[in-house]
């Protein structure tokens, strides 16, 4: 199936001759994943720069039932954001839209942007008004604005700030019919009927094109202080976790988890990066106090905290950053450890949550089935402890075959999913559901739940045509 001519003439007709493309060369960086996994084929770009253009593709793809997949920076890592092989998916992208809409206004505490701006854009306009947008991913130079809202995004100050869907005060949005949904508002409190912009949060484009939004500033953080703890256990990092809630209060706002071989990864094959201790240790924790009140002195506060858990057994030993060039490079350790492990062959890589308590005994079991079922596989399991969110990936035996490896990523997830459902965890902390785990939705998700899905998207989308085939599949299409 490919587009056909007289639908592509349709989407030109509404555009002017800047928002459309179908030069093969500009349409290629669009339709690989970052990760690889996922390939297509799309004949034609759509790139609107605004608003009202976007309604107006929207009308045409609903009028004419031709499917549409929207992509913000394309970071995503579960294909929903590429189109399908067919060819028949027309792809629409929102980078044009850059806008600040609305500088910092009234207190200074909401900013207003399009869809395509991209997180460091947001972090640095927030910054030069003395203001903290905390949104922060490793991929914040080229994430967008509307594919964090469409994601529901994390990062690594869930901890503190919680994930996207608490940043937001208002979205503006094009429903699948075309028509505009003006939700711009800058209230905290709005109670009049069904709250449409948590809806739209997370919904992966298939419910409405996020065009804006409204987002939530904080104070500006003008202290900081990180260190790198190595710790014997995963079960020690946790128990270090409620000791340094405790002893700094709302002053942690990051929490990360590390295991040697990650860190092993990163030192050798990063540039830049280095194993900051002499000795080596399985587990490792990198965290972060930070404070708005610049008088205030952080660094002898996790020092003392620091030192308290060494007195416990909680900490073998840990390095504190001495400068802001120090700090930034223990986190680079931190945000380089997806792209180290393609240094070491394929990856089988999951996104889960779990309860904080049951973590030791997930990462215990899922490692030691993994190893009973594929001896030699490396575990590289790290991430946002704080907040529970682990991605556990899984490396290819040394020597092994990566392509036969990454063959058995169904069956090695099938068993990694199993067991986070059974310790009453999800299977999908903050990448999504995208195309990757429609299968695992069906069978995962409580039936009650899935079919009220089902009924909202074929309330608001009744011809499927926003990403269509992404969280759910729907019958009869």
């Amino acid at each position: 199936m490919t587009i056909r001519p007289d639908d592509m003439a349709a989407f030109k007709a509404v555009l002017d001759d800047k928002s459309w493309s179908t030069n093969a060369d500009e349409i290629a960086p669009h339709l690989v994943e970052w990760r690889d996994r996922y390939q297509g084929r799309s004949s034609i770009l759509l790139k609107p720069d605004n608003t009202e253009a976007v309604a107006r593709i929207v009308r045409v793809a609903n009028d004419r039932h031709v499917p549409l997949v929207v992509q913000g920076g394309n970071t995503g890592l579960v294909g929903g954001g590429v189109p399908d092989a067919g060819g028949g998916e027309v792809l629409l992208s929102l980078k044009r839209m850059t806008a600040v809409r609305d500088d910092v206004s009234g207190d200074g505490f909401s900013l207003g942007v399009e869809a395509g701006v991209t997180l460091q854009a947001v972090q640095e306009t927030a910054k030069a008004r003395d203001r903290l947008f905390p949104l922060s991913l490793a991929s914040e130079g080229t994430a967008t604005i509307g594919g964090a809202i469409s994601t529901n995004a994390g990062g690594v100050h869930v901890l503190k700030y919680g994930t996207m869907r608490s940043l937001i005060l208002g979205l503006e949005a094009v429903l699948p019919t075309g028509e505009i949904y003006h939700g711009l508002t800058r209230l905290h409190k709005d109670n009049t009927g069904y709250d449409l912009k948590s809806l739209l949060c997370g919904a992966e484009g298939t419910l409405g094109v996020v065009t804006a939004a409204t987002l939530k500033l904080y104070p500006a953080l003008h202290c900081h202080a990180v260190a790198f703890a190595g710790l014997k256990d995963v079960a020690d990092a946790l128990a270090l976790l409620a000791h340094m809630q405790e002893a700094c209060g709302d002053r942690l706002i990051a929490f990360e988890l590390i295991p040697r071989f990650g860190l092993e990864l990163v030192s050798c094959h990063m540039p830049r990066c280095r194993d900051p201790m002499e000795t080596a240790y399985p587990w490792y924790v990198l965290m972060e106090l930070a404070s708005s009140n610049q008088a205030e002195d952080l660094d002898p506060v996790l020092e003392q905290a620091l030192a308290s858990a060494h007195e416990k057994g909680m900490v073998q030993d840990a390095v504190v950053a001495a400068s802001e060039e120090q700090a930034e490079g223990l986190w680079r350790l931190r945000h380089s450890l997806s792209e180290a492990q393609k240094y070491a062959g394929g990856s089988i890589k999951h996104d889960l949550s779990l309860p904080q308590s049951r973590i030791p005994q997930f990462i215990q079991q899922v490692t030691e089935q993994l190893a009973h079922r594929v001896p030699g596989i490396r575990p590289c399991i790290f991430g946002h402890l704080g907040d529970g969110n682990l991605h556990a990936n899984f490396t290819q035996p040394e020597g092994a075959d990566k392509a036969a490896f990454l063959d058995r990523w169904a069956d090695i997830s099938r068993m990694v999913h199993d067991l986070t459902v059974e310790m009453g965890g999800s299977i999908s902390a903050e990448h999504g559901i995208g195309r990757m785990k429609v299968g695992d939705l069906e069978r995962y998700k409580d039936p009650a739940a899935l079919a009220a899905m089902r009924r909202i998207k074929t309330a608001l989308d009744p011809n499927n045509i926003l990403n269509p085939g992404r969280i759910l599949a729907m019958p009869g299409h």
